[in-house]
């Protein structure tokens, strides 16, 4: 098991859903785990919501057999009659999460999709599943026009422990996922992708709202991986390019004249 996750860690984004495929027809008796631990890129439901007209995202935490449930209707998609569905004072919480979390992520993300998730867990509290999916492609939201092909996943689990004294443990578990490819004849072509996960926990004071917290931490870890992978991928490949190939100027300063 430690092997297939430490495969699967190193796998680029866009081939993880075939690995992941083919490391479950090989170890069968390891499918719950490693569809619970593995991350996979977002996918779209093509057919929106037809109460409320709004795509939304498929992951694992809205899916029961094979059936996805909507964060706008509350239904499941094909429809499912016994599939789980959150408490009545959570889906509350859920349908806010949604509408703040959309302006959020058009503030951050100029378009995209997003999509929330909540759910009870067995220690008397919670778990809330924030997703983010941006399409950077021409045909998509690339409306700069520089990607051929581009999209970037982010997924923020928290799990919500049980008030005591007015205090509450939040732990987030924040994974993205990115994927680029450029083809012009300035660039030519070039491919990149990856992905990256950190953890954060805090004990907050519940005076300002469970959404106010999670939506802090949220939005200091995007901050954190936006950096992380600014400086490692973007960095560092920018360091070796020109470690390999230099720029013509730079060439000339080290190369006098004869």
């Amino acid at each position: 098991m430690e092997a297939a996750l430490g495969l699967m860690r190193r796998i680029p984004p866009k081939h993880t859903e075939t690995a992941l495929s083919a490391l479950l027809g090989l170890l069968p008796h390891y499918a719950s785990d490693l569809l619970s631990q593995v991350d996979q890129p977002l996918q779209l439901l093509v057919l929106c919501d037809v109460d409320s007209g709004k795509e939304f995202i498929l992951c694992e935490y809205n899916r029961d057999a094979d059936s996805y449930r909507s964060p706008w209707s509350n239904k499941y998609h094909p429809p499912l009659e016994d599939g789980p569905h959150p408490s009545s004072e959570l889906r509350k919480l859920e349908i806010e999460a949604n509408e703040v979390f959309s302006i959020y992520r058009d503030q951050y993300y100029e378009g995209g999709s997003s999509s929330v998730y909540m759910w009870e867990d067995e220690n008397e509290g919670f778990v809330a599943c924030f997703l983010i999916k941006k399409d950077g492609s021409k045909a998509a939201y690339g409306r700069r026009g520089y990607l051929q092909e581009g999209s970037w996943d982010a997924i923020h689990v928290i799990e919500v422990g049980p008030e005591e004294e007015g205090i509450t443990h939040y732990c987030l578990t924040s994974t993205v996922m990115l994927s680029l490819t450029t083809n012009n004849q300035s660039s030519g072509t070039f491919s990149l992708s990856g992905s990256i996960r950190r953890q954060m926990n805090m004990d907050l004071s519940i005076a300002d709202g469970h959404l106010c917290n999670m939506g802090k931490m949220i939005e200091e870890m995007e901050s954190k991986l936006r950096n992380s992978l600014d400086q490692v991928y973007f960095g560092k490949t920018k360091e070796m390019v020109c470690t390999l190939r230099p720029p013509a100027e730079v060439l000339q300063m080290r190369i006098p004249d004869s």
